[in-house]
């Protein structure tokens, strides 16, 4: 039997890349994070496109998070989310349930362009690439240290293609499709 149009019929065209998809479900993660000002989620992903670990920024387990602060400012730095926060790349590393040598040459996908104490995580793990969606942070010491660190250690960075940053529909809803507007 020869395999026509008419009987393979016509597959979706519209359909979300690897990084697309890989990136939606950082986002997503992202969406557990209960700081009020920064959500960031993370997707480590291996060479042949399966999902290894998933985190997002927020406090160490066993740490109430009812009890210290989420504020920006404060009188000391103490008195400020920054101490207490793990953040979202971080997390994903530590919840990896295998062995740390797994993630040698793996992907991480992240909202947002890692900090020069993630950068040393993300390198010492054996993450050979950063597919990140926003780097506000460039130009400053941390974001050029982290940079640099990685430029000089090998790990690829780049920014998700604008063609690829999409608005994701996610309804929770039974038998509705993800969509892209």
């Amino acid at each position: 039997m020869e395999l026509n149009e008419e009987i393979l019929g016509h597959k979706r065209e519209d359909y979300l890349s690897w990084d697309a998809f890989f990136m939606g479900i950082a986002k997503l993660a992202a969406g557990r994070s209960k700081d009020p000002s920064t959500q960031v989620g993370a997707c480590i992903v291996s060479e042949s496109n399966r999902i290894l670990s998933i985190g997002y920024n927020g406090t160490p387990n066993g740490f109430n998070d009812n009890e210290f602060p989420w504020d920006r400012n404060g009188n000391c730095e103490n008195e400020t989310k920054y101490p207490y926060v793990c953040h979202a790349e971080l997390n994903a590393i530590l919840n990896y349930p295998g062995a740390r040598s797994d993630l040698k040459g793996a992907r991480v996908y992240v909202d947002l362009f890692p900090c020069n104490e993630c950068a040393k995580v993300i390198i010492q793990s054996g993450i050979s690439e950063i597919i990140y969606l926003s780097d506000k942070y460039n130009g400053t010491p941390g974001n050029e240290a982290a940079k640099l660190m990685l430029t000089k250690c090998g790990v690829k960075y780049k920014q998700l293609n604008e063609e690829e940053q999409v608005v994701l529909r996610l309804p929770l809803i039974p038998d509705e499709a993800v969509s892209r507007q």
